[in-house]
């Protein structure tokens, strides 16, 4: 049993996180709680009183979670799928953290804009800090991406770190259920040698590779002067479904996802992105 985290706001954005992922492991034994997170002056709680809550929750917001799941019952039934709705109040982080550790996630799905409608969306400006505060993976879904089974993905690397065993056993995973074929691609801002440790960690997942999708992967290095736009130019080009990268190389990550003068997430395309932690 997989145990998956969508959290909502209620928007078209929140809801393709969901519709996505019931695709994805369509053919998986999944728990999906479906997370609302709302301002704590939006709960029954005032100040610090001690008295008890009339009501935890708002008629609004559960009209809204019935809402999803008056749709989630018109969708395709899967016996093994199971959708569980959850609402709390207070810090969008510190809950995320909490439910992660509680229901024992293997996995946060979230929708997110473009930068340009950042503000409007509580998901999409959270996602940037889910992927950098939360240990947990994160498949990030985009504004727009089109709900398929990906046949192609990328993983951009720069083989600066040690593939774990958590981390290759979350590439297997997207792998083993998605049957996709994987690119790995090292984007080069300029031509020098690679260092004695990017060469040693470059071997090690290449004789992983070949040793569990002897026929579905592929090496690719090529040079390009700003590494966000090589990895979508590659990605155009080579028709890619889905990217899949490190957390932990944040210098990496950031170069794609974030604009450095407002840390939020900037990502313009319509690739759905899969972080994985360690």
């Amino acid at each position: 049993m997989k145990y998956l985290l969508i959290p909502t706001d209620f928007s078209a954005n929140s809801w393709n996180a969901l519709e996505y992922a019931v695709r994805f492991f369509k053919n998986e034994s999944c728990t999906f709680y479906i997370l609302h997170v709302g301002d704590l002056n939006e709960s029954a709680v005032i100040g610090n009183s001690f008295a008890l809550p009339r009501e935890k929750t708002s008629p609004s917001i559960n009209e809204k979670l019935n809402t999803v799941f008056e749709s989630i019952k018109k969708g395709p039934v899967n016996k093994d799928h199971h959708f569980i709705a959850l609402q709390e109040y207070g810090n969008f982080i510190d809950i995320m953290r909490k439910t992660v550790k509680d229901k024992h996630i293997d996995l946060i799905v979230m929708g997110t804009k473009g930068a340009s409608g950042l503000k409007a969306s509580v998901v999409g400006s959270n996602t940037g800090d889910v992927i950098t505060k939360v240990l947990c993976n994160v498949l990030v879904i985009p504004e727009n991406a089109p709900s398929i089974i990906p046949n192609k993905i990328s993983f951009p690397t720069d083989y600066n770190l040690f593939y774990t065993h958590s981390i290759l056993e979350g590439l297997n995973e997207i792998l083993h259920i998605s049957k996709a074929d994987l690119h790995v691609l090292n984007v080069a801002q300029e031509e020098r040698e690679p260092t004695a440790a990017q060469k040693r960690n470059k071997t090690y997942l290449q004789d992983y590779l070949s040793e569990t999708f002897p026929e579905s992967h592929s090496f690719h290095n090529i040079s390009h002067r700003h590494i966000r736009t090589g990895i979508l130019h590659f990605a155009a080009e080579n028709k890619i479904d889905m990217l899949a990268m490190v957390a932990k190389n944040l210098n990496f990550l950031q170069q794609l996802l974030f604009d450095t003068t407002i840390e939020k997430v900037s990502f313009h395309t319509q690739i759905p992105l899969w972080v994985l932690h360690e």
